[in-house]
């Protein structure tokens, strides 16, 4: 039985119909509403297309914040005005169909732990670094949520004691050392300081600005500024990976997000930083270090599985 992927993001909302290989069906894309009544009334409308002669399972939906265990309200959403949002409810009511929400980062670690980079393991545990940091958490073959179902929050783990303000309200969380704003606050740095910066210097002066495109271009290219950046990156990120691993003790570490696309440019920094970090190293095993592999399609994909998932536990 196919189910139905929503994942609903800053700038677009996408959803596909899912079937039970991690298989897209069909697609659709929309932009995403600003006002939260508009962007209900969309989410309804891509149900009622993308289901339209195609028997579903039920419905998933993935967007970015806090979501209740039972899968059902949105606490709090950074990017739409929703707060104690019954969006499943809401959603039940106006297509017929049953529906759970999940956080956007649990759905993409969970497509892939089920098709993707992390199959075969039982235990993984996902950061997507892309503007900030997510986060998703499998264990035992299980998805974790936390007791409330706010887990998993791995860009707000605390990495640097009184280091840089978040947006959370903390101070010196991974999120402002191992993220795509992170990695353009280090680009700028290295190219004020000059020497291995020029180039950096160069790509500011004539665009205005950095930006992700400019400086992933010069990593391509293997410039030293812009390699020097993503070793830092890596660096905090492979810490906070042997903090994670002395606490889950997971098989597998995947990495997604717009700045993977680096590959083993951002891979080989993490690996050493973890060892250097590593507890007991020597005696403790070591994790495998992967790139994810679902990519753009992660949210759908994994919305579509924990909605099938949640209709098989509770037939």
């Amino acid at each position: 039985m196919h189910a139905i992927g929503i994942d609903i993001g800053g700038t677009k909302i996408a959803g596909a119909v899912v079937d039970e290989l991690g298989a897209i069906v069909r697609s659709e894309r929309v932009p995403t509403p600003g006002d939260p009544a508009l962007l209900e009334d969309a989410v309804v409308a891509m149900i009622r297309s993308l289901s339209a002669g195609e028997p579903t399972a039920a419905v998933g939906v993935a967007a970015a914040g806090f979501i209740d265990a039972a899968q059902s309200i949105v606490y709090y959403a950074p990017n739409i005005r929703w707060r104690n949002e019954p969006f499943r409810e809401k959603l039940e009511a106006r297509v017929g169909t049953t529906v759970v929400v999940d956080n956007d980062a649990n759905a993409a670690g969970w497509a892939e732990f089920r098709f993707g980079a992390g199959r075969l393991v039982s235990d993984m545990v996902m950061l997507t670094i892309g503007t900030g940091v997510g986060g998703a958490i499998v264990a035992g073959d299980r998805l974790f949520r936390g007791g409330f179902g706010a887990g998993a929050e791995l860009g707000h783990m605390r990495l640097v004691p009184n280091g840089i303000a978040c947006g959370c309200g903390q101070h010196g969380c991974l999120e402002q050392y191992g993220s795509g704003r992170a990695l353009l606050r280090m680009a700028n740095e290295i190219a004020d300081a000059g020497g291995i910066g020029q180039a950096l210097a160069r790509a500011r002066e004539e665009h205005g600005a950095l930006d992700g495109r400019l400086v992933g271009d010069l990593i391509a290219g293997e410039d030293p500024g812009a390699t020097a950046a993503l070793r830092q990156l890596g660096h905090w990120l492979g810490e906070a990976s042997a903090s994670l691993a002395a606490v889950l003790d997971p098989q597998r570490f995947v990495f997604g997000g717009g700045v993977a696309v680096a590959g083993d440019l951002l891979l080989d920094p993490i690996r050493e930083a973890f060892l250097e970090h590593l507890p007991a190293r020597g005696y403790h095993p070591e994790p495998d270090f992967v790139i994810a592999e679902l990519v753009n399609d992660a949210g759908v994909v994994g919305a579509a599985d924990l909605a099938r998932v949640w209709v098989a536990e509770h037939a």
